[in-house]
């Protein structure tokens, strides 16, 4: 069997596993800040390596199972290293105690999450449950406020729940909407241009600090629009 492994899309692929390899080692440093970054440098790069595939016609098998290795990596383990790294400072003061272990569940159905995605042909128009990087996006970014001293009352279980609560989500049998843009004409990406004008708006108003509340505000639409396409179907 002939493999390309280095094509456009595989390398954004890498470029996406090195940031969040990179970003790893940031957490276990305790630079939550740097690991922020990092890990909207490898949302990025997931974004154009699909993009690329789609544009240049290079889809693979090798890319779909590349693209799940990286996203293992940067949109699971991190976000439970930096969860990790916070309910340690919180419960112990550095010392690992039992509410620090909660973080590792979203690890593991991150994995659940993308074993799934990659034997579900009905995921490519739109995702079954929370995507990984906005599950990730959503923890870097309370460690980026953490270490900034923007949380100060925050408590440790709550902040276990909240694992656990995001982590869930990432398996549940809800349709969330996807940002694969087709093309760019308006018709048939009213949802996705609105959504990313509104979130572009607020991260330019509030930056970092908003975009939890950002992803927060992607899983309500995308649960409102799935009751709504389910309420419509079942009037046909």
């Amino acid at each position: 069997m002939k493999v390309r492994y280095f094509t456009i899309p595989n390398l954004l692929t890498l470029s996406n596993l090195l940031c969040g390899s990179l970003a790893v080692v940031s957490a276990l440093e305790g630079d939550l800040v740097r690991v922020f970054w990092l890990v909207m440098l490898s949302a990025l790069c997931d974004f154009l390596d699909g993009f690329a595939a789609r544009l240049l016609n290079q889809y693979s098998a090798l890319g779909v199972q590349l693209d799940s290795l990286a996203d293992m990596v940067s949109f699971g383990l991190v976000p439970s290293m930096v969860t990790f790294s916070i309910l340690r400072t919180l419960e112990f003061g550095g010392e690992c105690g039992a509410w620090c272990y909660v973080a590792f569940i979203i690890v593991l159905f991150s994995a659940l999450r993308l074993a799934r995605f990659n034997i579900d042909e009905e995921q490519h128009e739109e995702f079954l449950g929370l995507p990984t990087p906005a599950c990730s996006i959503f923890f870097v970014a309370t460690g980026w406020m953490f270490d900034k001293g923007m949380l100060p009352n925050i408590d440790a279980v709550w902040y276990a729940v909240s694992a656990v609560v995001m982590a869930t989500l990432l398996i549940v049998p809800v349709r969330m909407f996807s940002f694969k843009f087709k093309s760019f004409g308006w018709r048939g990406n009213e949802l996705r241009f609105t959504f990313v004008i509104l979130a572009a708006v607020a991260f330019a108003l509030w930056q970092v600090k908003v975009v939890p509340a950002v992803i927060v505000a992607y899983v309500l639409v995308s649960m409102v629009r799935h009751q709504l396409i389910k309420k419509s179907k079942s009037k046909e």
